[in-house]
């Protein structure tokens, strides 16, 4: 998973390429933040890019990384223009902030109530997504406490609301954070979940705090 500086720096290379640009130069123009000659070198080294002298090329999980890079960033921006009704740079700085933040089954969710958008605000195209060749319709699962989530059933954190600073950084520590999947494996005596290897109990109060994606299972 890619960190946020590396993806802007993709979204500047997708953006550049838009406009049949390949050069450092290009990209710099179309990016938000400053980068490194070792930043593009992190991307090589992770696959996501080839290097050609001053040409910057996408490789082929490169290509299917940025455009879900694109596509999530083009939704949000449709989001706090149309539902926050947000402009111009105060757009731009929310959807940085909410991209980076979105699970898949929120985004997919997103587009859904949005109807499928094809172009963000200044006229750019999105992506299409999973719901979009489905032509879904209707968003089938919600956000929930994990203390509604039933013994047995799965959800993916999609954030966690800071009972305290102290709560959350032991939570994160642990590697409990945004898009890991959890099994809540009982209620009582004590609540305990699963996720990964690990099956840890929680108080009450902090699994309150913690919000996931209902995972539905087919049939």
């Amino acid at each position: 998973m890619l960190h946020e500086k590396l993806e802007e720096i993709m979204e500047a290379i997708w953006c550049a390429a838009e406009q049949e640009e390949t050069s450092i130069d290009s990209i710099r123009k179309n990016c938000s933040v400053d980068f490194t000659e070792n930043d593009l070198t992190d991307l090589e080294n992770l696959g996501m890019i080839i290097i050609n002298k001053d040409n910057i090329l996408f490789s082929k999980n490169g290509n299917a990384s940025a455009q879900e890079i694109i596509r999530r960033h083009r939704l949000a921006e449709v989001l706090v223009s149309s539902i926050l009704k947000l402009k111009d740079a105060a757009m731009e700085e929310v959807a940085c902030k909410v991209e980076h933040s979105l699970v898949p089954e929120v985004e997919d969710s997103i587009c859904t109530l949005l109807g499928h958008p094809e172009l963000c605000p200044d006229g750019k195209p999105i992506p299409k997504g999973r719901c979009c060749k489905r032509n879904l319709r209707e968003v089938s699962n919600v956000v929930v406490s994990l203390t509604d989530i039933k013994p047995g059933k799965k959800g993916k954190i999609t954030y966690i609301k800071p009972g305290s600073h102290s709560n959350m950084h032991q939570l994160l520590s642990i590697g409990l954070q945004p898009g890991i999947i959890v099994t809540v494996h009982r209620k009582s005596p004590a609540f305990c979940i699963k996720f990964e290897n690990t099956e840890l109990a929680l108080d009450q109060e902090i699994a309150k705090n913690i919000f996931v994606w209902e995972i539905k299972e087919d049939g």
